[in-house]
């Protein structure tokens, strides 16, 4: 059953760390478990997306445990070959589109489950691919199956689809028997990601030789490593923005010269204050759009941000959730199909009730509106923030925020 919380406005005051990098741990369990020997990440927050990767990283023949309260010891197999497996991916696309081509590589594929929305995210790069090479698969209902090696050779992808597809592809290429090429067609978005990719696979001993179209990879194995994980950006970016509207937090912990590519939201946040019109290019940095709409309903003038297209195929239709949300709370909306155009405004009401869809951004958007708002809201599956932070309400609330479990019929 779903949590319904009713939160009511009240300003925020205090000092907050963000979590650990999500994005950054699932990279380095599933380098962890591609190495033979036993790795240690710290700093890692158990939320469903990384339960997910650990889940899946057991599957492929690596084991972990907590040492310590946020601290993982992963004894990898040293990618040894098997036979195909369940892969459960929980709600995770990263994780799927991590460990399908991994599982090609080392195990002739897999059965990948998912819940959510997960199974109608978009997959065609891979499977196009796939179908060139020979390799059958079969998607029924919550389950995808795909059966076959993958191939060395050349691998081009368009730069317009998401990251993870280029970074599921330079996991799997070190592990194949003579060297390949990973192409971008386009111009990458998100490049971000892949460079925390490769970031990781440096720490596990692989090296990539850049082109200017893409990687060069030659087969290597995964070496055991040692590493902390970073305070997460985009989770810091719902603290950042209730400092813009008016709450007095102190968001410490975050590296200014991360990889994450939503250290960016400091310059967006900039950008927006100040009245006239602004526009926000989102390519590289979607999961901001969100929290940069809401500081957006907040302001004089129209802002529009665009290059969002691939939000619709997230845990909801995050273009139409979030317009849905804001103008639930009084504000003007117009949603086009890769963009959010907003009309700004001196306050947002309130008394309204939300629906998160599933979406834990969209739950964090919610928490951090009503900060600001006029009146209370009912927000409906609050819990959907375990997906990626667990800590969120009792943090929350640590600051001073009012929310409270309520019955709904």
């Amino acid at each position: 059953m779903s949590m319904d919380l009713r939160i009511k406005p009240r300003k925020l005051c205090g000092t907050i760390s963000p979590p650990p990098g999500k994005s950054e741990a699932q990279r380095l369990i599933l380098a962890a478990a591609l190495a033979e020997g036993e790795s240690r990440i710290a700093n890692v927050a158990l939320s469903e997306d990384i339960k997910a990767a650990l889940s899946c990283a057991r599957t492929l023949g690596a084991d972990w445990e907590l040492t310590g309260p946020e601290t993982l010891c992963i004894r990898g197999n040293g990618a040894r070959r098997m036979s195909p497996a369940v892969f459960p991916c929980g709600e995770s696309g990263a994780v799927l589109r991590f460990f399908l081509p991994v599982s090609l590589a080392i195990s002739g594929g897999g059965d990948f489950y998912g819940h959510g929305r997960l199974m109608e995210r978009p997959l065609d790069p891979y499977l196009c691919a796939f179908a060139a090479l020979g390799l059958a698969w079969r998607r029924d209902g919550n389950c995808l199956s795909v059966r076959g090696r993958l191939a060395p050779g050349e691998y081009r992808l368009p730069g317009n689809v998401s990251s993870q597809f280029f970074s599921g592809l330079l996991f799997a290429l070190p592990l194949l028997g003579k060297p390949s090429r990973l192409i971008w067609t386009s111009e990458p978005e998100s490049a971000d990601y892949i460079a925390m990719t490769v970031d990781a696979l440096q720490r596990a001993g692989i090296e990539t030789e850049r082109l200017p179209d893409g990687f060069s990879m030659t087969p290597m194995k995964y070496r055991p490593f040692t590493v902390r994980v970073e305070a997460d950006w985009t989770q810091a970016a719902v603290w950042l923005a209730m400092c813009e509207l008016g709450n007095e937090l102190c968001v410490e912990g975050l590296n200014e010269k991360s990889l994450q590519g939503d250290r960016r939201v400091r310059t967006f946040f900039e950008q927006l204050r100040g009245d006239g019109d602004r526009e926000i290019v989102l390519s590289q940095n979607p999961d901001l759009l969100p929290i940069l709409a809401l500081i957006a309903a907040k302001r004089r003038g129209k802002t529009v941000l665009s290059g969002a297209a691939r939000l619709r195929y997230k845990e909801s239709d995050r273009l139409q959730t979030t317009a849905a949300v804001l103008r639930l709370m009084g504000a003007t909306v117009l949603e086009r199909a890769d963009a959010l155009e907003i009309e700004g405004q001196a306050s947002l009401y309130g008394n309204t009730e939300i629906d998160c869809a599933g979406d834990h951004r969209i739950a964090m958007l919610a928490a951090a509106a009503a900060t600001s708002c006029e009146k209370e809201i009912i927000l409906r599956g609050a819990d959907c923030v375990n997906k990626s932070y667990p800590d969120f309400w009792g943090e929350y609330q640590r600051l001073g925020g009012d929310c409270h479990v309520v019955k709904l019929g």
